[in-house]
């Protein structure tokens, strides 16, 4: 027997009169925003890399210098400590410029189409994929979490403890 909560919750419908289409059309510039998102964790990984990289390479000069070899050292440090990864810039300057410009622009722009489109609702494309994918009544298939399904059978006067 198929529950009445047997689907997605609310929050991944979409609103009345939304075609098929649409809603492909709109999980596309959402999925085009998501490569953005994982660009932006590899781009702070970068980030985070390069500073890695500055404090390993201030060790390792430490250690080159306690080996008697002061002169290349002090090459390296005036040379490589502290330069800039592009003009003008260290990779903090680049996350910070990404994020207020493109990325932030993305975003907005998402969103927008979201709220013009689906009320604001995220993932209805993904949630209409996993109703047309997934096996009703097999373990693992559920449409939603266990919680969502407790809190939805409880106001069902048959519902299971």
């Amino acid at each position: 027997m198929t529950s009445p909560h047997d689907g997605p919750d609310e929050d991944h419908i979409a609103p009345a009169g939304v075609s098929d289409e649409l809603v492909e059309a709109v999980g596309g510039v959402t999925a085009a925003f998501e490569v953005i998102e994982h660009a932006r964790g590899m781009l702070y990984a970068f980030h985070r890399l390069v500073g890695r990289a500055d404090k390993e390479l201030a060790e390792a000069l430490d250690q080159l210098e306690a080996a008697g070899r002061p002169d290349l050292a002090e090459a390296l440090r005036t040379e490589v400590v502290g330069r800039n990864v592009v003009d003008g810039r260290w990779t903090f300057q680049l996350v910070e410029e990404f994020d207020a410009g493109y990325y932030q622009a993305f975003a907005d722009a998402e969103r927008a189409v979201r709220d013009a489109t689906m009320g604001g609702r995220r993932h209805v494309f993904e949630a209409q994929l996993k109703e047309r994918e997934r096996t009703r009544g097999l373990p693992g298939h559920e449409a939603r979490p266990a919680a969502q399904h407790a809190e939805a059978r409880a106001d069902l006067p048959d519902a299971p403890s």
